[in-house]
């Protein structure tokens, strides 16, 4: 059990600076532009000896309508609300301005707890800055520089009585629960890990702008925890979050709308999609969001060749797929257009879902969970070699220039996704329609569809030791073997 910290105030102060600077990683995105960060994002933090989480805000704007400085305005007052504790960060360099006194009052009536921070402190040029913050009557304001680590240990000061606080009713709260036996399973399935809260499933949500992938995440999670709207390219943090879905513990990932390369000229929008990028690599499970009334459209290809490629299992939700009126000819269509467009993920889920009234998404866990089973799958050594003999005798090998190849052996290497090696003479002269072949041969004889295979073709060397060292003293060699044939 530990507090948790909201960082709040007006855009541009430093906010994200100051949160990965906790969370000990580069989480958030931080750059010169004001109202960068949009949604909230959490993480485990740490200063000092003190741990606890720490909650990085959108920038506080005077706006109470539906507009999208309305909505992150209001996201932003309940991140306020649930917070254990707010750090309200001004900057020291500005001064106090009439919207950062607007949110003071709110703090004062909203927040448990307030520490109030003058940011950007570095410098003589910010003295003014801090001893005008005590205007707003909050305290003693705390001088620090987020980029530069200065003042860190005041701010640890002002958090050590609420750590100690918190661990004081943990203590008690362990104390008064009794102790509970539990069974414990003597066995575990080795082969197919099962997601536990320590290790829990990882699922990126990846897609086109506006394909509704973090309308979809606030429909699992049960409420509206991610900024959504009609504008396009709202999310640009890789947000996760943890739930449990149907009992699965999950790790999700929101992740910014990827846009074709040529079309991404902006600095804060390349830093977005490359957020995204990273999130798919740390992805177990990548699930493509389409839109149902354009699916299937370049830049969706290379989304879902991207997640391949990375070696994730793939899983496609065509979104929206209440507003469709021909929904038998519609998904008999993409499915033809699915085949034929990716060949390389022939067989991956494809799963109709609405995320405004979650219809689907039973089938959207059921799917992934199906996915992730695949990626982990593990074929025994014995099985794969009666498989390979039958394949060869099937539809042997090419000899090229005369040359027959012998496929003499075959094993798994690794799971995460399927990695096979296959032992053979002339590994170089087998053309790839082969490697194709015995892969689609792997697909359906094992039932892997959709999820990445990888089989490398490996020789077994040359059976001639010496073959390539040298001889030493070959002249004097040479001379003898003259010699006596004389």
């Amino acid at each position: 059990m530990s507090f948790k910290l909201a960082i709040v105030g007006r855009p541009n102060v430093g906010k994200s600076t100051l949160f990965n600077r906790l969370v000990g990683k580069r989480l958030a995105l931080v750059d010169d532009q004001p109202g960068v960060t949009r949604d909230l994002r959490e993480g485990e933090a740490r200063l000092g000896d003190i741990n606890f989480i720490a909650v990085d805000t959108a920038g506080l704007e005077d706006a109470t309508d539906d507009s999208l400085e309305g909505r992150m305005r209001r996201l932003t007052e309940r991140a306020v609300e649930d917070a254990d504790v707010c750090l309200f960060m001004i900057d020291a360099r500005t001064g106090i301005t009439p919207v950062d006194e607007i949110f003071a009052d709110i703090l004062r009536k909203r927040a448990d707890q307030v520490i109030l921070v003058a940011n950007k402190a570095e410098g003589r040029a910010a003295e003014a800055g801090v001893l005008e913050a005590w205007n707003l009557g909050l305290g003693e304001p705390l001088a620090i520089s987020s980029e530069h680590g200065e003042g860190m240990p005041d701010l640890y000061s002002a958090l050590l009585p609420i750590s100690e606080r918190f661990e004081t009713a943990l203590s008690a709260a362990e104390a008064a629960e009794p102790e509970v036996s539990l069974p414990v399973s003597e066995e575990a399935d080795e082969a197919v890990p099962v997601p536990t809260d320590e290790k829990p499933l990882q699922v990126a949500v990846v897609g086109r702008p506006n394909a509704g992938k973090s309308t979809l995440i606030n429909k699992l999670l049960g409420e509206d925890r991610l900024l959504t709207g009609p504008e396009a390219g709202i999310t640009r943090d890789a947000i996760s979050l943890r739930l449990d879905w149907q009992g699965t513990p999950t790790r999700i990932f929101d992740t910014a709308g990827m846009r074709k390369k040529a079309k991404v000229q902006d600095k804060l929008e390349k830093l977005s999609v490359s957020d995204g990028l990273r999130a798919v690599k740390f992805a177990e499970v990548v699930i493509v969001v389409l839109d149902a009334a354009i699916p299937f459209e370049q830049q969706d290809l290379r989304i879902a060749d991207l997640a391949e490629r990375e070696g994730r299992a793939v899983v496609v939700a065509v979104n929206k797929w209440d507003l469709e009126d021909e929904k038998n000819e519609k998904l008999a269509a993409m499915k033809e257009a699915f085949e034929r467009l990716l060949p390389q993920l022939r067989g991956a889920p494809l799963v109709t879902v609405s995320a405004k009234t979650g219809r689907g998404l039973d089938r959207l866990h059921a799917a992934v969970m199906k996915a992730h089973d695949v990626w982990n799958r593990r074929i025994s050594t014995a099985r794969l070699n009666r498989w390979l003999g039958a394949m060869v005798e099937a539809h042997p090998p090419p000899a090229p220039q005369g040359r027959r190849i012998k496929l003499r052996y075959m094993t798994q290497a690794k799971t995460r996704p399927p990695h096979f090696v296959v032992m053979c003479s002339h590994p170089d002269k087998i053309p790839d329609s082969y490697s194709r072949y015995l892969v689609n041969g792997l697909r359906i004889d094992f039932d892997m569809p959709g999820t990445p295979i990888r089989l490398v073709m490996r020789g077994q060397g040359d059976r001639n030791p010496y073959k390539g060292r040298k001889v030493k003293n070959a002249g004097a060699l040479k001379k003898h073997l003259g010699k006596n044939k004389g």
